[in-house]
């Protein structure tokens, strides 16, 4: 936030008057998905609530915020758990202070009609098409694990999302993990084994988050409290009554001016996430509980996993000093 001494007159310092003002200005980052968030966005409301201006600049993907969080040039950004927690690992001075969205069910490993898996251990033997070093591929690994196959007794291919959901209308593949739209494509020929959101209640979960500089967060509670209630107000409008948010909708309409897309994919995308409330943001499921919270354990476990696969060089000893949840606290009150 930048912030600048105005409106200071001559004739106020000699009386001695302690007369200031600031004006503020916020750089926020954001990417091209479907959730709530997006509506006060369009609608001003931020700005509104906040007092601040606010920059909002678009991200085609998380690894792109977290560099622009390390250069500076973002203050606040959006990303996924798989990002953030490489992000913390190379030193970004950045913390987590909202859980944007559980993955749920929007991320599922799905098998094709006809591969003949119907149980997890007939995964043995088969090709499975998963994006390497994603939340997918780290979910992927983590079922594996809990199912004990190991993944040498199957074939896990690197494919991007349209190369798995091509492969697997070709047949060349028996499952994938993925998300939409190629995970829409796959639904429509196959069955879903298990969701990164059954996965998660495991142990090891997935998430989209907002995180902010420290610096800039120190010295902007109030900014950030108040940023936070907005957040918040927008994922209860959308969890109080989720059947409003109809392709032709003001909430839909504005998400899709935003981000592009077609409205009618909107409510159904919405659908598969889950929305954290205030009350669950701040408790041992996320933000909470130091580094027992499930976020701090996230970003350790995916962390864990990014070093396994050579992307990150070192661990944090401690990734709850990259959790921070007492704007959500403060919005609480």
């Amino acid at each position: 936030m930048k912030r600048y001494l105005a409106g200071i007159a001559a004739a106020a310092l000699a009386a001695g008057l302690a007369v200031s003002a600031q004006a503020q200005e916020v750089t926020v980052g954001y990417q091209l998905v479907f959730n709530p968030w997006k509506v006060p966005i369009v609608e001003g409301t931020f700005e509104k609530e906040t007092g601040a201006k606010i920059n909002f600049r678009k991200f085609d993907s998380g690894a792109k915020v977290i560099t622009a969080m390390a250069s500076g040039d973002v203050d606040i950004a959006l990303a996924g758990s798989s990002p953030i927690a490489a992000g913390v690992s190379r030193g970004v001075p950045m913390e987590l202070f909202w859980i944007v969205e559980d993955i749920a069910s929007a991320e599922a490993l799905v098998v094709r009609d006809g591969s003949g898996i119907v149980a997890p251990q007939d995964l043995k033997g088969k090709k499975l098409g998963v994006p390497f070093v994603s939340t997918t591929h780290f979910h992927t690994l983590f079922a594996l694990e809990q199912f004990g196959i190991d993944p040498s007794e199957l074939e896990v291919l690197n494919m991007q999302p349209n190369q798995i959901a091509a492969a697997w209308e070709r047949g060349d593949i028996d499952a994938g993990f993925v998300w939409d739209p190629a995970l829409s494509r796959l639904k429509a020929s196959g069955k879903v084994l298990i969701t990164s959101g059954q996965l998660s209640t495991w142990g090891k979960a997935t998430f989209d988050g907002m995180v902010v500089n420290k610096e800039f967060a120190a010295a902007n509670a109030d900014f950030m409290t108040k940023f936070v209630k907005v957040i918040a107000a927008a994922d209860a409008s959308y969890r109080d009554n989720p059947s409003a948010w109809t392709p032709d909708s003001k909430e839909v309409k504005a998400i899709t001016s935003l981000v592009g897309g077609n409205p009618e994919d909107v409510p159904g995308v919405l659908a598969l996430y889950s929305f954290p409330t205030l009350e669950e943001q701040a408790s041992c499921a996320w933000l909470g509980c130091g580094k027992e919270g499930g976020a701090a354990r996230a970003l350790q476990f995916t962390s864990e996993f990014l070093k396994n696969e050579g992307k990150i060089d070192a661990l944090q000893p401690d990734y709850s000093a990259f959790v921070n949840s007492s704007f959500v606290d403060a919005a609480l009150k």
